[in-house]
This record gives structure tokens, C-alpha cells and sequence, in this order.
């Protein structure tokens, strides 16, 4: 547990990753699961675009479907 600058409490995240994870980790977002687990700010970058990445392909999905019964 680190307590931040502003008394706000910061912890760690304990995660539990393959080898094959770390890899994936550094091709999509250039960094590995410690860093993500330890730093709050890439962290929160790093599920920012995969939200985006996320409701882009809902919105594919939804195109494709209404054009398939259309």
C-alpha cells in the first residue's frame, strides 16, 4: 500500500499473468502487467482504449447487423 501525495491510498494490483499475457501487454500498449499493476495513470490510459476499442466494435456490430437484416 502507497498513500499518495493527497492522503489518498494507492494499491497495488496483484495479478496473475502468462507469460503469452506479457507479451500481448507490451505489443498493444508498450508496457508489462508490473508496470500496469503499480502505476495508476497508465493504468487508467491503458482501460481508456480499451473502452474505445471496445464501443468501436459494438458499433461495427450493430452496423453488420443492421445491414445483414435490412
Amino acid at each position: 500500500m502507497i498513500v499518495g501525495r493527497d492522503g489518498f491510498i494507492i494499491s497495488q494490483l496483484r495479478l496473475n499473468y502468462t507469460c503469452e499475457m506479457e507479451k500481448a501487454m507490451y505489443a498493444a500498449h508498450g508496457v508489462g502487467y508490473e508496470t500496469y499493476g503499480r502505476k495508476h495513470k497508465v493504468r487508467m490510459k491503458i482501460e481508456k482504449v480499451r473502452q474505445q476499442d471496445y464501443l468501436q466494435s459494438q458499433r461495427m456490430i450493430a452496423d453488420l447487423d443492421r445491414r445483414v437484416h435490412a
